[in-house]
């Protein structure tokens, strides 16, 4: 930080905001963050989002009397929670996200009367929530998820203090509890984001009195019972997110897109108990990522899903489900988000199908989804990848016929997964236009012929799986194909070259090589939509454990490219 010793002679300085140098690694070294607060007593605002800190809080940062706007989020935080933040009583936004803060929450916290926005995602936080919560009265907008905070939530306090609050989200915590039957209380709640907090119990018909509401995810918790769709969708028609994946629901609904809200851009349904379309999901043209995955739908993908109406969609899972037919060639020239690849059209995209209320940090906006893997029964879930990763998972379904040439337009297409299914054909060479891809896998399938010798310019290219095809001649060589191993290739009787010990007749047959495939044909990929409207996350969520293996690679990648949300209220 070059002139950070100019700063502290700024001693009347009453706003200092280093966040936008987040691009510039800068670094709080001399003086160092307790110094930095000392001398620059009368501050009112301070946001020092990204800048490198690698410290505990200081004590003194409680002396900032004046203090309104604090905003330490991305700055590599250690520690706990100081009690002294309880003596900052004009705060009204505090933001400590994405940190490695940990331990439980001071009582003091509940100090902090004038509140209004509460952001501590994404740390190490544990333990109960104190009861001094409840004098929060002002808070707006909460943001606890992505730690480890445990115990009954207590609703009663939220319910019965928090009555101005827009954003609730505790996403990925060890809560536990049922969801309050008076939740329909909150009436100005815009975002309720509580997935993965082991919930249980029936979801309450109350939830139809939040009309309001922009996000809803209750996902991977444990609710149960049949569960009528419709008293949500005609009631909700701001809904723009919607995620009720991986719990104990049936879900039945009768309603169509004329009479529910028509701005949904994430739809997550997974292991729904599913066994046809939705109609709902008609004519919805911003939808951007669609999870029906692990249903029971059969049939043929409606016509409807394959036609322009539908061209902002980067993310579509119909994996596990009964699914039969030709690969929905049309498609593959509709969907335009999946061919953008410069970052210049990706932006005027997102500025295009992006709800206007959502302002993110970012000069290129993200929405944060997760993704969950499957590999030989071992689960690998990772939170909050970036929506840089466009995928088509069409795995384990009844998907007959050759790959469509079209495929090759989805020039932004990083995930194809199309394994156990009846393809059949050659692998077409055009897949080798996919410049973006980073894992495809074509196992369990009957492909047969050579692998393409243009997949080898796949160079983004790190999972790749073609095992149990009819695939021969040589594997081809070089780049990316010299780091995939055996498993990718096996029970292909005809393949020769490494990694296989089976050597190939000659050299030149050698470097004849053709196709790939990506994932092991074993992976599963799983995107679960969750978004929140409020830090606004929109998004897929699905977890933070994973094992060493051919996808740790991917998974630290994606953890490096993570970025923080922001939501800017109208």
């Amino acid at each position: 930080m070059g002139s950070s010793q100019e700063i502290l002679e700024l001693v009347n300085l009453v706003s200092l905001d280093l966040s936008l140098n987040s691009g510039y690694g800068l670094e709080l070294q001399k003086p160092n963050f307790a110094n930095l607060v000392q001398k620059l007593s009368n501050l009112e605002t301070l946001d020092l989002g990204h800048v490198s800190i690698r410290s505990t809080i200081p004590h003194n940062l409680a002396n900032l009397s004046s203090l309104t706007f604090l905003s330490l989020h991305s700055c590599g935080l250690q520690g706990r929670i100081q009690s002294s933040l309880g003596n900052l009583s004009k705060l009204l936004h505090l933001d400590l996200s994405l940190n490695e803060l940990l331990g439980e929450l001071p009582v003091s916290i509940g100090n902090l009367h004038s509140l209004k926005k509460l952001d501590l995602s994404v740390n190490n936080l544990s333990g109960e929530l104190p009861t001094s919560i409840q004098n929060l009265v002002s808070l707006e907008e909460l943001d606890l998820s992505f730690n480890k905070l445990s115990g009954e939530f207590p609703w009663s306090i939220v319910i019965g203090n928090f009555t101005q609050l827009q954003s609730l989200d505790f996403t990925s915590n060890k809560f536990s509890g049922e969801l309050h039957a008076f939740i329909g209380n909150l009436r100005s709640l815009e975002v309720l984001a509580i997935g993965r907090c082991n919930f249980s119990g029936r979801i309450p018909s109350s939830l139809r009195n939040l009309t309001q509401l922009i996000t809803l995810d209750l996902s991977q918790n444990s609710y149960r019972g049949t569960m009528e769709l419709d008293f949500l969708l005609v009631s909700l028609k701001n809904l723009e997110v919607l995620s009720l994946s991986s719990n104990w629901l049936s879900l039945l609904t009768k309603v169509t897109s004329n009479t529910t809200s028509q701005k949904f851009t994430v739809v997550g349904l997974r292991s729904c108990n599913l066994i046809e379309f939705l109609n709902f999901l008609k004519n919805q043209h911003h939808l951007m990522l669609l999870d029906l995955s692990s249903n029971r739908i059969h049939g043929k993908i409606p016509s409807w899903l394959l036609d322009p109406s539908t061209q902002n969609l980067s993310a579509l899972n119909l994996s596990h489900n009964l699914f039969t037919g030709k690969l929905p060639s049309k498609s593959f020239l509709c969907w335009n988000a999946m061919k953008i690849v410069n970052t210049s059209d990706l932006k005027y995209l997102q500025d295009v199908i992006s709800p206007k209320e959502w302002l993110l940090s970012d000069e290129v906006a993200t929405y944060d989804y997760s993704l969950t893997m499957n590999n030989k029964g071992k689960i690998m879930t990772y939170d909050k990848v970036p929506d840089i990763l466009t995928g088509i998972i069409l795995s384990s379904n009844r998907f007959d016929g050759m790959i469509p040439t079209s495929i090759a337009n989805l020039k932004r297409l990083q995930v194809l997964n199309l394994d156990n299914n009846n393809l059949q054909g050659h692998i077409p060479s055009c897949l080798g236009n996919l410049t973006n891809l980073e894992s495809l896998d074509l196992s369990n399938n009957n492909f047969l012929g050579q692998i393409p010798q243009q997949l080898v310019e796949l160079t983004f290219l790190e999972i790749f799986n073609v095992s149990d095809n009819y695939l021969t001649g040589p594997i081809p060589q070089g780049r990316q194909f010299s780091t995939f191993d055996n498993s990718s290739f096996e029970s292909n009787s005809g393949l020769c070259g490494r990694p296989l010990s089976r050597e190939c007749e000659s050299d030149e047959d050698h470097s004849k090589g053709t196709e790939e495939s990506l994932f092991s044909g074993a992976f599963d990929w799983k995107i679960i939509l969750i978004g929140y409207a409020g830090g606004l996350v929109v998004g897929f969520v699905l977890g933070f454990k994973f094992s060493t293996g051919i996808v740790g690679w991917f998974l630290e990648k994606l953890r490096t490219q993570q970025k923080a949300t922001r939501w800017k209220r109208r």
